[in-house]
């Protein structure tokens, strides 16, 4: 990666397959990042750079690639294999921490607290990732195709979508009169066929026609 393309998704700022780190403090915080890039569509980390875009290079390169790894190998379950690059800019250096979308989701990462939770990248932060989430990406990537019974919740559930425009996981059980775990379903089921999609935010997660 050249100096002009870093300097791009510098200008560009964080967001969901980019994020600052002037250093690496915490292999559980730099897990959780890498982690929600490899359950979305892969991003880069650009160690040696603050939070409002400024260069400040890496002091100890050696040091941060140690840690990088370290939270990717053994904060990381199924271990993740990022690729580092430099880029110098004049006498400082940022180092790029390249982490692709992964064929092997759900990735989990080792909290504080010693258990392991899936994250997801929405715009620049890392997002715990919700059960819908999950047994979407364990579904999507294990390759077998999604066979739908479409049934009266299936066209229930569209025809609501069609006239109110969105729906939660709690409003689509109260609609079809079933309990949480067989809404789920449905909702993953139509995920998975391309007729709904989620929408993530910090505080919510609901659902929309594609």
């Amino acid at each position: 990666m050249n100096k002009t393309n870093v300097k791009k998704l510098i200008f560009e700022g964080e967001g969901v397959s980019v994020d600052f780190k002037k250093t690496i403090t915490s292999c559980e915080k730099i897990a959780r990042t890498m982690v929600s890039f490899a359950n979305n569509k892969g991003g880069k980390l650009l160690i040696g750079v603050s939070d409002d875009g400024t260069i400040k290079g890496v002091k100890s390169e050696e040091e941060e690639k140690y840690m990088i790894t370290k939270a990717a190998h053994l904060f990381s379950r199924p271990a993740l294999e990022p690729t580092f690059e430099e880029v110098y800019f004049d006498d400082k250096l940022v180092l790029v921490v390249d982490t692709p979308a992964s064929e092997l989701k759900p990735h989990y990462a080792l909290a504080e607290d010693g258990k392991w939770w899936a994250y997801v990248r929405v715009k620049d932060k890392s997002v715990l990732a919700s059960k819908i989430v999950l047994e979407v990406l364990k579904r999507s990537s294990n390759d077998q195709g999604v066979l739908i019974e479409y049934s009266e919740n299936e066209s229930t559930l569209l025809g609501h979508l069609e006239k109110v425009g969105r729906i939660t996981i709690k409003e689509c059980s109260e609609l079809l009169k079933v309990g949480r775990r067989r809404a789920q379903n449905v909702l993953v089921d139509l995920i998975l066929s391309g007729l709904i999609k989620i929408n993530t935010t910090e505080k919510e997660e609901y659902y929309t026609a594609c």
